[in-house]
């Protein structure tokens, strides 16, 4: 008789930092930053950094000298820790530590900053902008978005391949020409009928995109919503606690490299191994 095969249980750790799940995840936590920052900061933008470029010359033109400083500064802020965790990777990397759980803890910590800092400077930009107060509040959420940049790049395997999940252009430019090449594909099937792997791997990408874009979208509704409802930054614990159960997960399931067996402990047990008499 033979033995029926046994179901893996369901591990919920690793069904969080698969593919799907951490991209839209992910994705939503960015929508939900950006949207937060852009309402409370008065059109300051966290995730999509470079949109400060063209605020910054908007606010040059209006000769807003200290608006047009706060959205440049974002830049280099955003440069300079892309670059450390980049190193922060590398570092993780050559110690076996799990790259993805460091990255999002470093993003958490960052959150952190950025709640606390928001939570206590946002109720006195209720009475009138002030750019040394937007200042520390927005530094701290682009630091946040730029780890979350990085660790996309940086969390090799974890990703089926790279999707931005803090900016949707180059997602929604992706998703239009896979549309097409399916729909090409479907209207002009091949002539001997066989499947066109074209088509497959746009449609592969497409089950791929459309969560991450959806996920940015709904980040930035609940944020709109909490945002406008409390007028407070209190509503950030949300992708807080989101990017904390995703750093727990990713730690739960970090196995460690096996290590190499010591040279002199291999040639003790070898010596020690008992031999068989003839």
């Amino acid at each position: 008789m033979v033995a029926g095969s046994r179901t893996a249980p369901f591990n919920f750790g690793a069904f969080l930092i698969s593919d799907g799940p951490a991209n839209f995840l992910l994705s939503w936590t960015a929508g939900f930053v950006d949207t937060a920052a852009f309402i409370s900061l008065f059109g300051l933008f966290t995730a999509h950094v470079t949109g400060n470029i063209a605020l910054a010359g908007s606010s040059f033109v209006a000769s807003d000298e200290g608006s047009t400083a706060t959205r440049l500064l974002m830049i280099p802020a955003f440069m300079l820790t892309v670059a450390l965790t980049s190193l922060l990777a590398r570092y993780a990397r050559r110690r076996d530590w799990p790259v993805f759980a460091v990255l999002l803890t470093a993003e958490a910590i960052a959150l952190s900053a950025f709640l606390i800092i928001g939570t206590n400077l946002s109720s006195r930009l209720l009475l009138d902008v002030q750019e040394d107060l937007i200042l520390p509040i927005g530094l701290t959420g682009v630091v946040a978005m730029a780890i979350q940049n990085a660790l996309m790049k940086e969390s090799k395997g974890v990703f089926k391949s790279y999707i931005p999940t803090t900016v949707m252009t180059g997602n929604t430019t992706q998703l239009t020409i896979d549309l097409v090449q399916y729909g090409i594909s479907k209207l002009s099937p091949s002539a001997d009928g066989s499947p066109d792997p074209a088509a497959a791997e746009a449609l592969e990408r497409i089950g791929r995109v459309v969560p991450t874009i959806v996920g940015f979208g709904l980040g930035g509704f609940a944020a709109a919503y909490f945002v406008l409802l409390s007028e407070e930054f209190r509503s950030l614990i949300f992708p807080l606690m989101i990017i904390t159960m995703l750093a727990i997960a990713a730690y739960s399931q970090h196995k460690p490299a096996a290590q190499p067996m010591p040279v002199a402990e291999a040639e003790t047990s070898e010596f020690n191994e008992p031999r068989m008499e003839a």
